[in-house]
């Protein structure tokens, strides 16, 4: 036997800003492309990130299926090259809330006080 009482498919693991990046673009109304991103992370993580950095972040949570991307057109107005917008998938949300659970298993008595 495994220990595995939990009965949900075993997605990959998501690593730390993966995790970041994918709170973000749910954040976001589940819809955004890569600027907003770095400007969220930055305000609410408290640390600069690098656009590319997010950006190579985002191409392989859609690889991975978390999020999927298309272009978009510019705004009237707006001048520029196309956006590619990101949309966060089930499969992102799913990895999202297992990623939760197991932080919540992993908490559970554990104290965050002082050492002694």
């Amino acid at each position: 036997m495994n220990g595995n009482t939990h009965s949900s498919p075993r997605q990959e693991v998501l690593g730390g800003f993966e995790h970041q990046v994918l709170l973000t673009v749910a954040r976001l109304d589940g819809a955004t492309y890569s600027v907003p991103i770095v400007l969220e992370l930055q305000e609410r993580a408290g640390r600069e990130v690098a656009a590319a950095t997010v950006f190579v972040t985002l191409r392989r949570l859609e690889r991975r299926g978390y999020l999927s991307s298309s272009l978009a057109d510019p705004e009237p107005g707006q001048v520029g090259r196309p956006r590619r917008v990101f949309r966060i998938q089930p499969a992102g949300l799913e990895a999202l809330r297992e990623a939760g659970d197991v932080l919540r298993r992993l908490s559970e008595g554990v104290s965050l006080g002082n050492p002694a």
